[in-house]
């Protein structure tokens, strides 16, 4: 939660007249929006290797099979976005923040990985392995600018960014998989089954399911008939069964589903704050989502995407055998597996497992990322999924003519050169209502504070100093002086008008957002003054009030009339 904090002192602007220049402080939050489709796109060689060099010219876009004009296109790369570990305190030509000279240099965190442990789906062994390939790998291999958060699907387990590695071993202990109250149901039915029988209405697998209660509920009738037969099956019975049973997997697996997605889109929002490069590492066996759930798996790969977080998932089955019929612990029973429903049985266990695994795959390759699968070698496999693309192709177009009826949209996304393959998201939602202009304002303004990247539209300095209060309380002074003359004015009722929005963010040493402030300056400048104004420019000054520690402070300034974008980056130690 960002919160505001009151301004200890405010310096005049240079003596310009109220009448010209407003200036209020407000809380600092934001709500995220898409202003584009943004299309991530990974290309790759003949030998797998990312490819760097493409221009727009080179992608074709599609939606609903007609061609899209590219209206943004950006290449990022992977050393782009990791930037140095130790940021300077201040300008050389600034006076410095007050000194402890027996202080070391600041690190800053850059990359920042979430781990999300899907207990919703997994099987015992598969978690305890992966479990304990993850606290391997992080006690081998965390670097000291990386930070590592620790999630399950079911939201049991949540550990924030954090170096601790006792307290990554700690919460890692603390997941274990769901036990799921239908897995002994009579008869055993899937939520891909389920969803097969009620909504894609398979006779086939209904029948299948019927057979299967005849031997788990023991449902042939004794009673003697006259040729001497055993008896006849109670279909009645077996049907209400097999009608219930599919209505409970239905309820737990939408359930499950809604909950997972909704804690993996959380995810994302939360890792919107991290100031820093955004991986989301997916430990799964692999789920599956009916036609219902699908609007919520594409809002949650646009939070990814909105959020700068690529996902990658790490399927947690390792290399996968195709077992026709399942294995012991498929069931309490030997399920029928005569030539009515054995080959609809092994056709249907295919279509679950194949389902499952790409689920893992439109979540990854809808926001760039990778999937690793088929291999025992866990340790590999963190290796990989901690690991963004080293080039990440983002794609953005404004659909034509399109409808605000919330509609799907399928998306295909190709390369003029031949020899290459790549990875794209495969779709989106159309809104439910048009953009605000003022939210995408603010939209920029959060992508920019969360971000470590410094741009430098407007000549923005910035001086940071800090005061001790106490043993406990310490005060942050950021004093920002702003060169107005690139600014682009709008000429209205005798006045140049324009405004400003500076944000001031304090962090702490895992990259949490401590506390933020904006400001909002209306500036209605005289003609007869303007350039004077314009040339003087203006002076801010903000305090926000922390406890001892590292700190980065960064400093955000966008204008409204010409779009134009500042950050500036600072590092502060407070000793204790």
């Amino acid at each position: 939660m960002l919160r505001a904090v009151c301004v200890a002192g405010i310096l005049p602007f240079l003596a310009w007249g109220q009448d010209e220049v407003a200036q209020k402080d407000a809380q600092a939050t934001f709500n995220t929006r898409v202003n584009l489709v943004m299309v991530p796109v990974v290309v790759r060689d003949k030998l797998g290797h990312t490819v760097g060099d493409l221009k727009k010219e080179d992608f074709q876009l599609f939606d609903r099979g007609k061609p899209q004009l590219i209206t943004r296109f950006a290449v990022e790369k992977a050393s782009d976005r990791i930037k140095p570990a130790v940021i300077p305190s201040d300008d050389a030509e600034e006076p410095k923040p007050a000194a402890n000279p027996g202080a070391k240099p600041v690190i800053v965190p850059a990359r920042f990985l979430a781990f999300v442990f899907d207990d919703l789906h997994m099987s015992v062994g598969d978690l305890a392995q992966s479990r304990s390939a993850a606290k391997q790998y992080l006690a081998e291999r965390l670097r000291p600018d990386e930070r590592v958060a620790i999630y399950t699907t079911s939201g049991k387990v949540m550990l924030d960014f954090t170096d601790d590695l006792g307290a990554i071993g700690e919460a890692l202990l603390r997941i274990s998989p769901k036990i799921n109250p239908a897995q002994h149901d009579c008869p055993p039915v899937s939520y891909y089954m389920a969803d097969m029988i009620e909504n894609k209405h398979d006779e086939t697998l209904f029948q299948m399911a019927l057979q299967d209660t005849y031997q788990c509920a023991n449902l042939i009738n004794n009673i003697a008939t006259p040729g001497g037969g055993s008896g006849s099956p109670d279909q009645a019975s077996a049907t209400a069964m097999v009608k219930s049973a599919v209505s409970r997997a239905l309820a737990i697996g939408e359930q499950d589903a809604h909950v997972a997605l909704g804690v993996l889109k959380d995810i994302a929002r939360r890792m919107a704050a991290a100031p820093g490069e955004r991986t989301m590492i997916l430990v799964s066996g692999g789920f599956y989502l009916t036609d219902f759930e699908r609007q919520e798996e594409v809002e949650m790969i646009d939070r990814a995407i909105r959020s700068n977080v690529i996902v990658n998932a790490l399927d947690a089955r390792g290399l996968y055998a195709f077992l026709p019929g399942g294995d012991a612990s498929t069931s309490t029973f030997n399920q029928s597996n005569g030539p009515q429903t054995g080959g609809a049985r092994v056709l249907m266990q295919r279509g679950e497992q194949l389902a499952y695994s790409d689920i893992l795959g439109e979540l990854a390759e809808g926001t760039g990322g990778l999937v690793f699968q088929n291999s025992n070698d866990l340790m590999a496999g963190f290796a990989r999924t901690t690991e963004a693309p080293e080039f990440v192709y983002m794609l953005g177009f404004s659909p034509q003519n399109l409808k605000i009826d919330g509609a799907y949209h399928t998306l295909k996304v190709s390369l003029t050169a031949k020899g290459m393959t790549l990875v794209a998201r495969r779709g989106y939602f159309a809104p439910r209502r048009a953009e605000d202009e003022a939210e995408v304002a603010k939209d920029e303004i959060r992508e920019a504070l969360f971000s470590r990247e410094e741009m430098q539209d407007i000549p923005l300095q910035v001086q940071t100093q800090f005061f001790k209060l106490d043993d406990q309380k310490a005060r942050i002074a950021v004093v920002t002086k702003i060169d107005l003359k690139p600014l682009h004015f709008l000429k209205a009722e005798g006045r140049e008008r324009d405004s400003l929005v500076v944000v001031a963010g304090v962090f702490d040493r895992n990259g949490n957002l401590v506390t933020a402030i904006q400001k909002t300056v209306d500036m209605r400048l005289k003609e007869e003054t303007f350039e004077q104004r314009v040339n003087a420019g203006i002076v801010l000054k903000t305090s926000l009030d922390v406890t001892p520690g590292s700190y980065v402070i960064r400093v955000v300034l966008r204008d409204h009339e010409g779009h134009m974008m500042t950050a500036r980056n600072r590092v502060l130690e407070i000793p204790y």
